[in-house]
């Protein structure tokens, strides 16, 4: 099985700018599709990103489609989320999941297998 770290949240104004990361031990993340989630307090988990394990397939939520980017290096087993332009409504715990086959980028938070523990971001207005 594949461990994942998320770090790299915090607070920060609105229109600024914060890039997580999440770091795999375990497994190589090769093997693996991988996705960020976020949830807002008193709000289900929603899909953010998602990205197939040699990132031909990129995939986005609406509300963060063109601010946002996802990226990874599999050779250093790292999963990057990039933020730019944010705004107090993407305050949430950020999670990033592990899942397979690793060809397919899903949107369903039911069909990962792995997550981290998550990290803050709040954005404040």
């Amino acid at each position: 099985q594949v461990q994942l770290v998320e770090s790299g949240g915090g607070l920060v104004q609105a229109g600024g700018s914060l890039r997580l990361s999440c770091a795999a031990s375990g497994r190589t993340l090769s093997n693996y599709a991988m996705g960020w989630f976020r949830q807002a307090p008193g709000k289900e988990r929603e899909f953010v990103a998602a990205i197939t394990w040699s990132g031909t397939i990129i995939d986005y939520s609406d509300s963060v489609k063109g601010r946002f980017t996802i990226s990874r290096d599999n050779a250093k087993n790292t999963v990057s989320l990039q933020m730019n332009t944010l705004k107090p409504e993407d305050t949430a715990v950020y999670y990033c999941a592990a899942s397979t086959p690793p060809w397919r980028a899903e949107r369903g938070w039911d069909l990962y297998d792995y997550w981290g523990q998550g990290t803050q971001v709040t954005v404040s207005s």
